[in-house]
């Protein structure tokens, strides 16, 4: 999730965010989150340099396809107030 929401209050109510995960919790699906804090970017032989702010936090679910993960957008603070949400396979090893 992208810390990029118009509505920023919205998207980090805490009360919507315990619903939220209420509600994906009772899927069975839900594997877990968490927010993200800054960082530093490394490269071998260049100096660290700030991660971007861009990413607010991560929730990890388990469905069949993409497309069948989108159906836990709904609800989703971050997504609800207009802001940016990626959905990324991890690869299966």
């Amino acid at each position: 999730m992208h810390q990029d929401a118009p509505d920023t209050e919205a998207a980090d109510d805490s009360k919507c965010w315990a619903q939220y995960i209420a509600k994906l919790r009772s899927t069975g699906q839900f594997d877990g989150g968490s927010s993200i804090g800054r960082g530093e970017r490394l490269r071998k032989n260049h100096s660290g340099q700030p991660t971007d702010n861009d990413l607010g936090g991560f929730i990890r679910v388990r469905a069949a396809s993409l497309e069948s993960a989108k159906e836990f957008l709904a609800g989703n603070p971050v997504y609800e107030a207009g802001g940016t949400v990626e959905i990324r396979e991890l690869p299966q090893t």
